[in-house]
């Protein structure tokens, strides 16, 4: 059976590529929030440790995903508990959280590309990240994007590839 694939391919307007994903959390935006940006609600769901100075211009440690070396980024932008965005690996993160009905959270995330031909691979990646953050926001306390259990990245891969999605570039890991 196909994967079920949740984000879309788009060209933003200033011409860059990006990958999309929309979610609904029955969380309050405070709730949803500290799951973008405590470092131990991170770990649970986001591809590396990250710990964050959550200014404009703070810097932002990457560490601990078993396929990508130690790095840094910058917040390029935080108003809690609305919006965060980030440099990562050359990508732009951008995380909009809006209100919905019923007291729950609407998150958005779209992954700004350094390369469209990471598409297809970033739009896997994040399917198994969400995945894990889905299950956080529910209460559970999944091990991470790493570790193994859950939704198998090269379903969606595959699916992102045969949907037509921009691919080709090297994973790491697997590459």
């Amino acid at each position: 059976m196909p994967a079920d694939l949740t984000g879309t391919f788009l060209t933003l307007d200033d011409g860059r590529p990006a990958v999309r994903f929309g979610r609904a959390y029955d969380l309050p935006a405070d709730r949803v929030w500290r799951l973008l940006t405590d470092p131990g609600e991170l770990a649970g769901w986001f591809p590396s440790r990250a710990e964050m100075d959550l200014r404009p211009g703070g810097a932002v440690r990457f560490s601990g995903d078993p396929n990508m070396p130690e790095s840094t980024g910058t917040v390029l932008a935080a108003d809690p508990p609305r919006h965060l965005s980030f440099e990562w690996g050359g990508d732009e993160l951008r995380f909009d959280l809006d209100a919905a009905d019923g007291g729950r959270t609407r998150l958005t995330l779209t992954d700004v590309l350094a390369a469209e031909n990471t598409a297809a691979r970033n739009g896997a990646g994040w399917e198994v990240c969400l995945a894990a953050l889905d299950a956080r926001a529910r209460g559970g306390r999944p091990a991470g994007p790493h570790a193994g259990a859950g939704p198998a990245w090269r379903e969606f891969y595959d699916g992102y590839v045969a949907a037509g999605v921009p691919s080709g570039a090297p994973v790491p890991g697997l590459d």
